[in-house]
């Protein structure tokens, strides 16, 4: 199944207009979405994309990179996710994306990169 990200598929604005095209064109399909997820090994995945590109996919979390106050960085281990504002069933899932709060060895983690995007856990301390 493909992934179609074109925009004749959007509701117009004015009148009635079908489909420019009967063939679905190789820059306009997508991937389906990351679901990145606390385990007990790293999983990267790379893929090559549209214009050659490459990029790194992050499957399977152990480990985030924890920015502290006074501007020092750690490697601390994940314990469970606390809470995803992007979907609350991933929270009880254990999927983490940007913006959800972990929980470390050192206190509540904000995670502040993409992890299905830039294929790394990074984080601003919270809460001690």
């Amino acid at each position: 199944m493909s992934y179609y990200q074109g925009k004749d598929l959007q509701k117009p604005s004015g009148g009635v207009r079908g489909r420019h095209r009967k063939v679905k064109r190789k820059y306009e399909l997508g991937s389906p979405p990351t679901l990145t997820r606390i385990s007990n090994e790293e999983v990267r995945k790379i893929e090559r994309v549209y214009g050659g590109g490459v990029k790194v996919r992050l499957k399977e979390a152990m480990y985030v990179n924890v920015a502290l106050p006074d501007g020092v960085i750690k490697r601390v281990k994940v314990v469970e996710v606390v809470e995803t504002p992007e979907n609350p069933q991933y929270a009880k899932s254990g999927i983490v994306s940007r913006g959800s709060l972990v929980k470390t060895e050192l206190g509540l983690v904000k995670i502040t990169s993409r992890p299905g995007q830039d294929g790394v856990l990074n984080g601003v301390l919270v809460t001690k």
